[in-house]
């Protein structure tokens, strides 16, 4: 069976992070459309953004506009640099670990406000001073 190489990878999940990108602006353009409707609607939109789902659906989209980058950068050296075609692949692995890494320092802010209510709510559960309290 053919497991493909990577650039058969980088050029499949180029195309797939910029549908992700194209489908993103859509709802972007369809999200801001709902200040035509007035403030409540626009505000009970927004609310959307705050569930943890659509938080890694927006940490996605910080990945894909990595990649997509990094991969064109990819691409222009492969094409215009003598030695691009020699290395490919390392320059495959170079544009997922550079998003891989800064994807991850953005998943602390894009998920911090989502999943910090819910430590601090476990830490106060699991504190003695909290325990104290409830009896008295």
């Amino acid at each position: 069976m053919y497991k493909g190489q990577s650039g058969m990878w980088s050029w499949l999940l180029h195309r797939v992070t910029g549908l992700g990108l194209l489908l993103f602006l859509f709802i972007h353009v369809v999200d801001i459309s709902l200040l035509s409707f007035g403030p409540t609607v626009y505000n009970d939109g927004i609310l959307l953004f705050d569930h943890i789902i659509v938080r890694f659906l927006s940490l996605a989209v910080v990945g894909a506009v990595f990649y997509h980058a990094f991969n064109g950068v990819r691409i222009v050296l492969i094409d215009f640099w003598r030695k691009g075609a020699r290395l490919q692949k390392p320059l495959f692995y170079t544009a997922l670990g550079l998003t891989a890494v800064i994807s991850a320092v953005f998943a602390y802010y894009v998920l911090k406000p989502a999943l910090l209510p819910s430590l601090a709510f476990v830490q106060w559960f699991f504190s003695p001073e909290a325990i104290l309290s409830v009896k008295n």
